[in-house]
């Protein structure tokens, strides 16, 4: 779909910089996102183009899960946080896309939904800057999940 900002992104996966592509599956793409306040905060994004979860051919849906729940185990492995959050939304961009926000003791916000500090984010220069820094570069963040998804024996797509 020419429209769609993630068929748009998987389109452009050879040209993608390495510090927004982690990984390329068979069934999705991960991308690093730009709240690293949220330290390890990447999107899960289905190959396929739907709108709703249950529209995938169950071989798919499973597979994505499997790759999606690895993304999970690179992120608590490489970034240990207390918590992680798993949002599939699609309101704003109607194609299945997993956000796993990683939650951490350091998290001034823990009883709150992330995306509350975000819309603040979006609204305040300073609230964002705070939401986009993190200790890591994003080239250093994905890099340490690419390597930690290496030994996890991740698939790639061809």
């Amino acid at each position: 779909m020419t429209n769609c900002f993630f068929c748009q992104k998987l389109a452009s996966i050879p040209t993608l910089p390495s510090e927004e592509l982690v990984w390329n599956f068979p069934n999705s793409f991960v991308l690093l996102g730009k709240w690293q306040f949220y330290q390890g905060y990447c999107i899960v994004v289905a190959k396929q183009h739907e709108r709703e979860l249950n529209a995938l051919p169950s071989e798919i849906r499973h597979a994505y899960f499997d790759e999606m729940c690895l993304v999970a185990k690179a992120i608590e492995q490489v970034f240990q946080p207390l918590k992680l959050n798993y949002e599939l939304l699609g309101n704003q961009v109607p194609h299945l896309h997993w956000h796993l926000f990683p939650r951490y003791q350091h998290d001034p916000e823990t009883l709150m939904p992330v995306w509350l500090r975000l819309d603040r984010a979006d609204k305040n220069s300073e609230e964002h800057q705070r939401c986009i820094n993190s200790t890591l570069t994003p080239l250093q963040t994905a890099n340490l999940l690419r390597n930690c998804l290496e030994k996890l024996g991740a698939k790639k797509d061809a």
